[in-house]
């Protein structure tokens, strides 16, 4: 269940990620709920209490049951919580539900990280040359940021006179979407006297072979198992997500970043990590905290110290941790002997040494110190009797003996 790719593209965006979640607006899906709410908000100045609205991120939709969907359960989860793709303020996904043309768009323009830009009031008021921009203005004045840095990034065809903005989104289509968005034209382009594997294979328009054979070849989409195709048929929302989330996976860095570290410990509702660069961030876990671990949804106790994972944060509280590569089950010891020595590192006990008798020889061992360490019943200092609790070779609590 777990796309590879997508784990190593989020291992290497390292820095911290806010998540703005919006609301859903009449019948508007999901992926431009935010978008939608704040169009909304700005026409509703005169009701103040609609501006201050709050709505919390829901990761866990109900209408997604973990078993039956999967094949894309990760893929959703992880487009939500990035805010790429996100769900229906009754806490619903419908992942069975057909997605548009503008919806794909849209949740495009977010996955290469340019939402922001995307909203920005120049982009917000551009004046487009697609014969159906009226349509858009009226129907959808929230996107036409979105359409704008889409052209700007060459998402849209160079014959393309109109947007169509409520036409269903084929697999033609959105993988045609996707290779534009990973920057792969020039490699498509070389590819249209490629012979595709599928019996169907004549149903696509030969200025589009290239872009189906890059999409296939990089893992963006696949045929069926009875060697179709099927250029023409709609895509959903789960499919989406999965078509995205993979194509995230080969995507460069940019803004939709998360923290990334070594799990430390996870104690009393908090999260300590560890980056690469050895800073350490402690964040407060979110009561409704989404955990993916070892492919499955898990609970924030199944976290171990040594886990790595990717952490995505809202309102300052992780909502989102997925640990992309798992400890076994810790292993617990303990050592009783007399503190000799005391070692610090950047204002922080580094190592401990303890020295005990065994067969009448006084035998030392050095152990290093957890960034958490628990000290009982008294202060840490050399000739005291200590007992040490190790976990992974690591030494977690000091117990002072009397």
């Amino acid at each position: 269940m777990t796309n590879t790719n997508s784990k190593f593209s989020l291992l290497r965006k390292s820095t911290a990620a806010t998540l703005a979640i919006g609301v859903l607006a009449g019948s508007l899906s999901g992926v431009y709920a935010d978008a939608s709410a704040k169009h909304k908000e700005d026409h509703d100045d005169k009701d103040k209490n609609k501006g201050k609205s709050k709505i919390e991120l829901n990761l866990n939709f109900h209408d997604v049951d973990e078993k039956e969907w999967k094949w894309a359960y990760e893929h959703i989860i992880r487009l939500a919580s990035q805010q790429v793709f996100n769900g229906y303020e009754d806490g619903s996904f419908k992942p069975k539900e057909k997605i548009k043309r503008i919806e794909a768009l849209v949740a495009a323009v977010r996955l290469l990280g340019l939402k922001e830009e995307a909203e920005k009031p120049e982009n917000m008021n551009a004046k487009l040359n697609f014969k159906d921009f009226k349509e858009i203005q009226k129907k959808y004045p929230w996107a036409i940021g979105y359409l704008q840095v889409a052209l700007e990034n060459d998402l849209f065809s160079e014959n393309d006179t109109s947007v169509q903005p409520e036409k269903p989104a084929d697999r033609l289509w959105a993988s045609i979407l996707l290779v534009k968005a990973l920057k792969l034209d020039g490699e498509a382009k070389k590819k249209m006297d490629t012979v595709l594997p599928f019996r169907d294979a004549n149903q696509i328009p030969a200025g589009s072979v290239g872009y189906v054979a890059v999409a296939v070849e990089k893992g963006l989409i696949t045929g069926y198992s009875d060697r179709t195709f099927q250029p023409n048929k709609p895509v959903t929302r789960a499919e989406l997500a999965a078509l995205l989330d993979r194509a995230d996976g080969q995507l460069p860095e940019n803004g939709n970043t998360a923290i990334v570290g070594t799990v430390q410990s996870v104690s009393n509702g908090n999260l300590s990590v560890k980056k690469a660069d050895g800073t350490t961030y402690t964040i407060p876990l979110d009561a409704g905290v989404f955990v993916f671990r070892k492919d499955v949804k898990a609970s924030p106790s199944a976290i171990q110290q040594g886990d790595e994972a990717l952490i995505r944060t809202y309102n300052g509280k992780a909502v989102f941790i997925e640990v992309t590569k798992a400890v076994d089950a810790p292993v617990q010891t303990t050592d009783t002997g007399t503190l000799t020595e005391i070692t610090y590192a950047a204002n922080k006990i580094d190592t401990i040494k303890l020295a005990k008798i065994v067969n009448n020889a006084t035998v030392t061992t050095t152990y290093k110190v957890s960034d958490s360490l628990v000290i009982a019943d008294g202060a840490l200092t050399t000739n005291k009797n200590v007992t040490v609790t190790i976990v992974n070779n690591v030494v977690t609590k000091v117990q002072i003996l009397s």
